[in-house]
């Protein structure tokens, strides 16, 4: 009989709104489950008067007698400890638990047995998640968690796996669509109660037949979906109703009986059918419970009302792109999955805005579950092993009593940890092999999945988003602490920028002893003046050489000597929100930490404190709310706001608060791509808008200047904006690109604005004058850099330009590439007068080398195999990679390698130190591990782990890191006092 049941597998997509199961035959084909002969099974669980659940669309029907008794969405409670349903209360894993047994009897009842089965889960899941899912499939009796590995074949059990990645197996599987390996689709799952996001990448297939896709950066809302649809056209509704029947309307706005609870529930029904649709028609009545007539809703007005809504899915769906370290045109698709998504509007705002068109099927619903049964290949000599039955209800649990979390052991890249070595379940567990024996499910961790930082902002520019970062997995550097694992949507590995403004502690470094000044010894008894006044020279000329050698050590001094590193203590708690807020937000400048939170007025709280002692200054909040917060950056004397844009042209609001009080200073309206930038007593803004550069003055906000934007022959604007940086500046801490965090430490003085022209326009950042212009230089997408007195640009003809800043004079040619293949991919100042190029030979990143050119002293040539970005560390150059997994190599200036290939990736504390993070630091709270690194020995130091901490929160300066957490925030000091 096994042998017949060999290649039956299940695909469960357990969702917020709705359940979708499907069966594949050992011959391959598939259909979806019947659950009560639909397709689609509603995840409502009523709870009757004596304790029974029941599921789908019975619960709904009960629900109409009861509503009290009715849970519309399970998952959604999944953080709770009880649900009340009536006159009893119900872990949240019993409702799962009920929809799952569900889903397995309508399996039996199909083939008379449960095939082995797949289940989906958000990627953003944690491992508390992920345990209420593992308790769940053991109430509803279905065999233990099971994890896929790249070790060996997968033991016995019923398999979780991420949706986005059953998501984009289909995509490539069942569709077609090309997704070479190294190369990314994103998924934008929008179901009934969440969205969820993520781009994953195809790793390449391994020996057991999985797909090799990894989640490199993911995220959602959690409270945007279907029904926040729903609830908008229901608002839109009641206007209509309560302009004609104002007294029907307040029955079905505050429902205060059973029977009007009942109403309630038919119009939502009746409104959500209309909304539906409205996808395939153009107009759709809603039946009003005590209304004789008909309200009538135009596909227009649904439009409407769900823009609005739908823009922070396009904000959200950016984002995620960005923290992958990629933009929509790299991507090799975008996939759209979940019910919500067959709404138009979806598809067209997201081509629109992102500049690539979606795949959409007509039933969005099914592809994850589908996808899910890929994880379960059919094989050419399948195992003769039987399928496992059903376990009934009641029966007896493991002796181990209630399920716990398996320890958490990080697998390969695209696997999920909880298990022993081999996917062999946790020791202690008992085997899902025994068909007989109820097992406890292991509770999963999160995924292994690293992640890197991607390009930060420019000098001191803000990028649309704080969040913007790349990911990819990757293990930790030899002779770390096993890191903590990453969170899915983890944006960065490292700390990605949130916008600058964090700025430099110094360090106060000690003075340079000079020779002790004992005095000439006492002449000897007996002694003339003449021997008194030999003793007396050689003491003069003793203590001049002494000053004279005190003087030539302090000038050749390290002014960035390797820190005394220190690991992390208890860290520093702060108190945050009283609930778990969506974002966290930090920046340090000088002995000043600015922590921020969105509150649920949309307002942003702010807390300002002393960096080193973690004592509150002052608590405020925004003026300004906004759906979706971008992130904080500090300036000089003050904090900076700034809303988040889900488009380039969407107006998004600036708002400074003074540093020592935290009163409002001023306001600004900037646009989605506009680009700021931070100097003494001006802050610039790039005004895409209007075409213009316009300073604003840093205390109260008022236009100081203002500068057109030059155009071509065509009319064309379009320019890029370039800060001239200093060696202050790059010696102090910075972002993943190497920008400058601290606009204290070397405020920015000029900009180079590249125009379509092809001309290049020095500007003084004070005055907005133009200082210097120079014609047919460089075009915007040019590699540009301008710093100190030069301005670096790597032209496609495969030269290396320096142009000196403070004169009008033709170009020196640094360095000209040996043949037309070679390339340059990332520009870096590296010294005085000196720059340094990435480059490569074609597209292959594996030949990359890096070109150390200074004026006058030729060209020095250091392999970079695999390394894509360059990062300035005072005259030593950080090459780095992101794929395949993230590393860094730091070149001293004499192209000694200081760290070589080291796994993880490297941020600048100042010139002498970095922060090596060896995993992901994503939105997830999770731990982190750090080392500190001295530039000059090469030396790492171990930190150890920052605990429970979101990683893309954190900001630092030269000795102390601050990141936010669950609700709180924590400072972690890290260097001996």
């Amino acid at each position: 009989m096994s042998g017949q049941r060999d290649g039956f597998a299940l695909g469960v997509d357990l969702g917020t709104s709705n359940t979708v199961a499907v069966l594949r035959w050992p011959d391959g084909r598939t259909r979806p489950l019947l659950v009560e002969g639909e397709p689609i099974l509603p995840s409502g669980v009523y709870a009757d008067t004596d304790g029974r659940l029941h599921v789908g669309r019975d619960a709904l029907r009960l629900a109409h007698a009861d509503p009290d008794r009715y849970e519309p969405n399970p998952k959604r409670r999944v953080d709770e400890v009880e649900v009340p349903l009536g006159d009893r209360r119900h872990p949240p894993a019993e409702l799962l638990g009920a929809v799952l047994r569900a889903v397995g009897e309508a399996a039996v009842g199909a083939l008379g047995f449960l095939p082995p089965a797949v289940v989906t889960c958000p990627a953003t899941w944690d491992a508390g998640r992920r345990h209420v899912l593992a308790e769940a499939l053991a109430l509803a009796g279905w065999p233990s968690a099971a994890e896929h590995t790249l070790s060996g074949p997968t033991p016995p059990g019923t398999r979780l796996l991420r949706e986005p990645v059953a998501a984009a197996r289909y995509y490539t599987e069942v569709l077609r669509r090309p997704v070479p390996v190294g190369e990314s689709v994103a998924v934008f799952d929008f179901g009934g109660g969440t969205l969820d996001v993520a781009v994953v990448r195809n790793e390449g297939a391994d020996p057991w037949g999985d797909s090799g896709f990894t989640v490199i950066s993911c995220g959602g809302l959690d409270d945007l979906g279907g029904l926040d649809l729903d609830a908008a056209l229901v608002a839109l509704v009641g206007e209509r109703v309560a302009a004609t029947h104002p007294a029907q309307w307040a029955r079905l706005r505050e429902p205060a009986d059973t029977t009007q609870w009942r109403e309630r529930l038919q119009f939502v029904e009746h409104v959500r059918g209309a909304k539906e649709m409205l996808s395939r028609a153009t107009a759709a009545p809603v039946a009003v419970p005590g209304v004789p007539a008909a309200v009538s809703l135009t596909r227009a007005e649904l439009e409407g009302v769900a823009t609005p809504l739908l823009r922070r899915a396009v904000a959200e769906t950016r984002r995620v792109i960005a923290a992958a370290g990629l933009t929509p045109e790299r991507l090799a698709g975008l996939f759209l999955v979940g019910g919500s998504s067959r709404i138009p509007l979806v598809a067209r705002l997201l081509h629109a805005e992102l500049g690539i068109a979606p795949t959409v099927l007509e039933q969005p619903e099914l592809p994850v579950a589908e996808g899910a049964l890929t994880d379960l290949p059919l094989r050419r000599n399948p195992s003769t092993a039987s399928p496992l039955p059903l376990a009934p209800v009641g029966a007896t649990r493991t002796p181990a009593g209630p399920p716990v979390a398996a320890t958490p052991d990080a697998g390969p890249a695209g696997t999920l940890p909880g298990l022993g070595p081999a996917g062999t379940l946790p020791a202690g567990m008992p085997s899902a092999a025994d068909p007989e024996t109820p097992v406890l499910p292991a509770g999963a961790a999160p995924a292994p999945d690293g992640t890197t930082v991607a390009a930060g902002p420019n000098g001191t520019r803000l990028a649309a988003g704080p969040n913007g970062t790349a990911v990819a997995p990757h293990s930790p550097a030899p002779g770390t602490p096993t890191p903590g694992l990453p969170q899915h949507g983890s944006p960065a590995a490292g700390v990605p920028p949130q916008a600058p403004g964090i700025p430099h502690q110094p360090v106060a470094w000690p003075g340079w002893p000079g020779v002790p000044q004992s005095g000439p010894p006492a002449a000897p008894r007996g002694g003339g003046r003449r021997r008194r006044a030999l003793w007396i020279s050689v003491g003069a000329v003793a203590a001049l050489a002494g000053v004279v050698a005190a003087t030539v050590l302090y000038l050749t001094r390290d002014r960035h000597p390797e820190l005394d590193f220190q690991a992390f203590g208890k860290g520093i708690r702060v108190a945050g929100a009283a609930e778990r807020p969506v974002e966290m937000f930090t920046a340090v400048a000088g002995d000043r930490a600015y922590l921020a939170y969105p509150r649920e007025d949309d307002r942003l709280a702010v807390v300002a404190v002393e960096a080193g002692t973690g004592t509150v200054l002052w608590r405020k909040e925004s003026a300004t709310t906004a759906d979706q917060w971008a992130g904080v950056f500090a300036l000089p004397g003050a904090v900076a706001l700034l809303a988040d844009a889900s488009g380039s042209s969407t107006p998004r609001e600036l708002e400074v608060l003074d540093g020592g009080s935290g009163k409002p200073s001023w306001r600004h309206t900037v646009h989605g791509d506009d680009e700021v930038f931070v100097g003494k007593d001006v802050v610039a803004v790039t005004d895409r808008e209007r075409k213009r550069l316009v300073g604003l003055k840093l205390g109260n906000g008022d236009e100081k200047w203002s500068l057109k934007d030059l155009t071509d022959q065509y009319g064309n604007s379009r320019n890029s904006v370039h800060p001239v940086t200093t060696d202050e500046a790059v010696s102090g801490p910075g972002y993943g690109d190497g920008s400058p965090r601290d606009p204290q430490q070397g405020p920015v003085e000029q900009l180079v604005q590249v125009s379509a022209d092809k001309s290049v326009r020095l500007i003084d950042l004070s005055s907005g004058g133009e200082v210097r212009r120079w014609k047919a230089v460089a075009e915007p997408d040019d590699l540009v850099a301008a710093h100190e007195d030069r301005l670096y640009v790597a032209g496609d003809d495969g030269r290396l330009l320096a142009y000196d800043l403070g004169k009008q004079a033709q170009p020196s040619v640094l360095y000209t590439a040996e043949d037309d293949d070679r390339r340059a991919k990332a520009l870096a100042p590296c010294g005085e007068h000196r720059a340094c190029l990435l480059e490569v030979t074609g597209s292959e990143d594996q030949t990359a080398v890096v070109v150390a050119a200074r004026e006058g002293q030729g060209v020095k040539r250091w392999a970079a195999p695999g390394m894509t970005e360059l990062v300035p560390v005072g005259e030593r150059v950080l090459a780095r990679r992101i794929y395949p997994e993230p590393a860094v190599t730091l070149f001293a200036a004499d192209g000694m390698r200081v760290l070589d290939d080291e796994e993880g990736v490297a941020m600048r504390v100042d010139a002498g130190n970095l922060l090596l993070f060896a995993d992901a630091l994503g939105s997830s709270v999770d731990d982190r591990s750090v080392a500190g690194v001295g530039v000059e020995s090469g030396k790492l130091v171990q930190l150890g782990e920052l605990k429970d901490v979101r990683g893309d929160s954190c900001s630092w300066n030269t000795q102390v890191i601050a990141c936010g957490s669950e609700k709180d925030f924590v400072l972690h000091p890290f260097v001996k006092e």
